[in-house]
């Protein structure tokens, strides 16, 4: 099995591409790219089993309605939207709110925040790649953040050049947790940069994806997850990925 990871930015500069080999009881990265452009993205990924990708893979249901009533000049009155609370439907989706509700994070907002600069590129990705299902699709919506908390690593402050440091610390700490895990020569890059360490972990959640070991919406939250799309938070342990 092959899996792969993309930490996608706005521009290709940011956007890394890891891809994991999965064999009995060892795993090895054996690509990893940045920059990448679309195209440089669907060549590295051709061929894996499943990808994740660090974006949002939709908007808010509500968000959606609000914005098409408010093009057509028909938004409804009295929506008291001096009120924070009563706009957080239009900022966060479902599966943002779940993540939130369990403690697990706090995605950003694709609707109020610069991320929705990502989306908007994850959305044509997505069409390029064919991906038309948003929850169980070939390509999975992932958040590392998520992720590192549920295996008990770091999951902030390492970002930016100025954290390198701790940066290269969570490197090592992912070698003690996962052993089987070779990150060969690719081990410097991760350690360096963190948009190539979170690609790495995207791929980690696409493998807990493939083996049915990710938190799937419940059956009220599928419709709207299949819009907005869904977050594949893991359920199991690091080693759980190569025991499975």
């Amino acid at each position: 099995m092959r899996t792969a990871g993309i930490d996608l930015a706005a521009a290709p500069a940011k956007t890394a591409v890891a891809v994991i080999d999965w064999r009995i009881r060892r795993a090895r990265l054996v690509d990893l790219v940045i920059p990448a452009d679309d195209a440089r993205i669907r060549a590295v990924i051709s061929g894996a089993d499943r990808v994740g990708i660090d974006s949002p893979f939709g908007w808010p249901d509500d968000f959606v309605d609000f914005v098409s009533a408010h093009h057509r000049g028909t938004t409804p009155t009295g929506r008291g939207l001096d009120d924070v609370d009563r706009r957080r439907p239009l900022a966060l989706r479902r599966t943002d709110r779940h993540l939130i509700e369990i403690g697990a994070g706090r995605p950003l907002s694709v609707s109020a925040d610069q991320i929705a600069h990502v989306a908007f590129r994850c959305a044509g990705l997505l069409a390029d790649l064919g991906v038309a299902d948003r929850v169980d699709g070939w390509a999975l919506e992932a958040y590392p953040a998520g992720a590192l908390r549920r295996w008990g690593l770091r999951s902030r402050g390492y970002k930016r050049s100025a954290n390198r440091a701790v940066l290269t610390e969570l490197v090592v700490d992912l070698r003690t947790a996962a052993p089987w895990l070779d990150l060969g020569a690719h081990r410097a890059v991760m350690e360096r940069d963190d948009d190539a360490f979170d690609a790495v972990i995207t791929a980690l959640i696409a493998r807990a994806a493939a083996l049915g070991r990710t938190e799937p919406p419940t059956d009220a939250d599928r419709d709207v997850a299949a819009r907005e799309g869904w977050i594949h938070l893991p359920t199991c342990t690091l080693a759980d990925l190569i025991d499975g």
